[in-house]
């Protein structure tokens, strides 16, 4: 039977069990072929649910989600406990936030982290508790912060030297002790592309924990690295000062530190690495001041499979390493271990999501090398998914509403945006009678995709749909071009 994809490439043939992380799937658990040819999303026919809900839409299976996060809290909480300490998940709403997916996130034991006022307002509404949420970002404005400080969310990154003053002063003006994490870039360099790895030196997150040279030659004389540094010439690092100051407010409380090395990572040992450079800035500040922070946050970027083929990250495997890692770091320190947390969201929410569009014009072009490539257009494109255009990024996609014996060919879907770089899917292999009206799915869209859309040329945004044992329900319906017109008072 052919899956729509070249025979050499698994496609959405049977149904899935295993852990997250399992090789090769760029498809929820809840994806399965039929006999027929066609696609079922945990029990529901794709063409049941286009004619429900139309296309394109954001399609959600809610149970793999829900495994997905357990599998996360329940990997790390196992082997942070193995090494005498304990750890927190909060799930990235920046990857999706939705009223439901919050719950969801809670439901199973996560807390949420947000990146702004508009996150933050949807976790509120979904019911999760101000203690249960950490609030992000590299430029809060006092708004954001405010808001924070009244619903008492239980953790501010700051992530500057000039956020830290502010805090405090929106904290005096309500009477109240803000709990701060500084956030610190460790120089760790990961993640799939330039722009969304996030702890080199040359970027807008986070303060360095590289000293820097000072004209003076002196420095802070208390603990064995700081002389050193002192003889050296050696000012505290950006972090070391941050540290410093929220330590010397009485309006701030020194949660812990901080530290996010990028997005979709493949190869743990970054986080090692990073987790090690923390745990010795915490030592340093314990050795400058008597206070030996009691969390240290690890950040997310845990990498999935985009691709068949692709080999996403194991979380028992990451857990038990990094575990192993900070305690090793830990013993040679000779300070306890702290309180952990991490911050997963794309490798939950990524891979339970898939794209359904419905196929459009279709069109051979003859290449350079005189190779025939098809263009195949779907009704939506770079607004329901930038970061083929944004990051290069690479996804898969099939025909869902049919089987075809027809010889792949190769293809590149394309948006119906007034763009050439509109592209869905760079290259991929699929049936030579693909046509007008067939159903077309991309996989693992979940994170990302809607979070970052866009009304380009005035699309409407799709809606995002979650399908469980068959039945469908939307959690966020389908914008208008009504509700265009409404934004516009012209």
């Amino acid at each position: 039977m052919t899956s729509g994809g070249p025979t050499a490439q698994p496609g959405p043939t049977t149904s899935r069990t295993g852990g997250a992380g399992y090789p090769g799937e760029p498809w929820s658990r809840g994806v399965r072929r039929r006999d027929d040819g066609v696609v079922e999303v945990a029990g529901l026919d794709v063409h049941d649910l286009a004619a429900q809900v139309g296309t394109p839409a954001y399609v959600l299976d809610e149970a793999d989600f829900r495994a997905r996060a357990r599998a996360y809290r329940t990997a790390f909480e196992t082997a942070f406990r193995a090494v005498g300490t304990d750890v927190d998940v909060y799930y990235a709403g920046k990857a999706l936030l939705t009223v439901a997916v919050a719950r969801w996130a809670r439901e199973e034991g996560l807390r949420v982290d947000t990146a702004s006022g508009g996150e933050l307002a949807v976790a509120l509404r979904a019911g999760v508790p101000g203690a249960e949420i950490g609030l992000h970002g590299n430029n809060k404005s006092d708004v954001e912060l405010d808001r924070a400080l009244e619903v008492g969310v239980g953790r501010i990154i700051v992530d500057s030297l000039v956020e830290i003053e502010r805090v405090a002063r929106a904290a005096a003006a309500r009477g109240v002790v803000a709990p701060v994490m500084v956030r610190v870039t460790t120089g760790v360099h990961a993640g799939g592309h330039e722009y969304i790895s996030t702890a080199h030196e040359d970027q807008k997150f986070g303060l360095s924990i590289a000293a820097s040279r000072q004209s003076g030659g002196t420095a802070g004389t208390a603990g064995t690295a700081d002389a050193a540094d002192a003889a050296d010439g050696l000012a505290d690092s950006p972090a070391m000062t941050a540290l410093l100051d929220v330590v010397s407010r009485p309006e701030l409380h020194l949660l812990g530190i901080h530290s996010h090395i990028g997005s979709q990572i493949l190869d743990p040992t970054g986080f090692e690495v990073a987790a090690r450079a923390v745990l010795e800035l915490r030592a340093d500040l314990a050795a400058r001041t008597g206070v030996l922070v009691d969390e240290v946050d690890i950040g997310g970027g845990y990498g999935i499979a985009y691709l068949p083929g692709d080999v996403a990250l194991d979380p028992e495997r990451i857990a038990k390493d990094v575990a192993g890692a900070v305690d090793a770091v830990a013993a040679r320190l000779g300070t306890p271990l702290p309180r952990f947390s991490i911050e997963p969201g794309r490798a939950i929410v990524g891979p339970a999501g898939l794209t359904l569009y419905t196929v459009g014009t279709v069109k051979p072009v003859t290449l350079d090398d005189g190779r025939v490539r098809t263009y195949v257009s779907v009704d939506g494109g770079m607004s329901d998914n930038i970061r083929p255009a944004l990051y290069g990024a690479q996804y898969h996609a099939e025909l869902v509403g049919r089987s075809s014996a027809a010889e792949p060919v190769l293809a590149r879907v394309v948006g119906k945006h007034c763009e050439s770089g509109d592209i869905v899917v760079h290259e991929v292999m699929l049936p030579g009678d693909v046509r007008a009206g067939d159903l077309l799915a991309v996989p693992a869209t979940g994170a990302y995709g809607r979070s970052m859309a866009s009304n380009y040329n005035l699309l409407t945004r799709p809606p995002v749909v979650a399908v469980t044992d068959g039945t469908a329900r939307v959690l966020v319906r389908r914008e208008t071009v009504d509700d265009l017109l409404a934004l516009d008072l012209g």
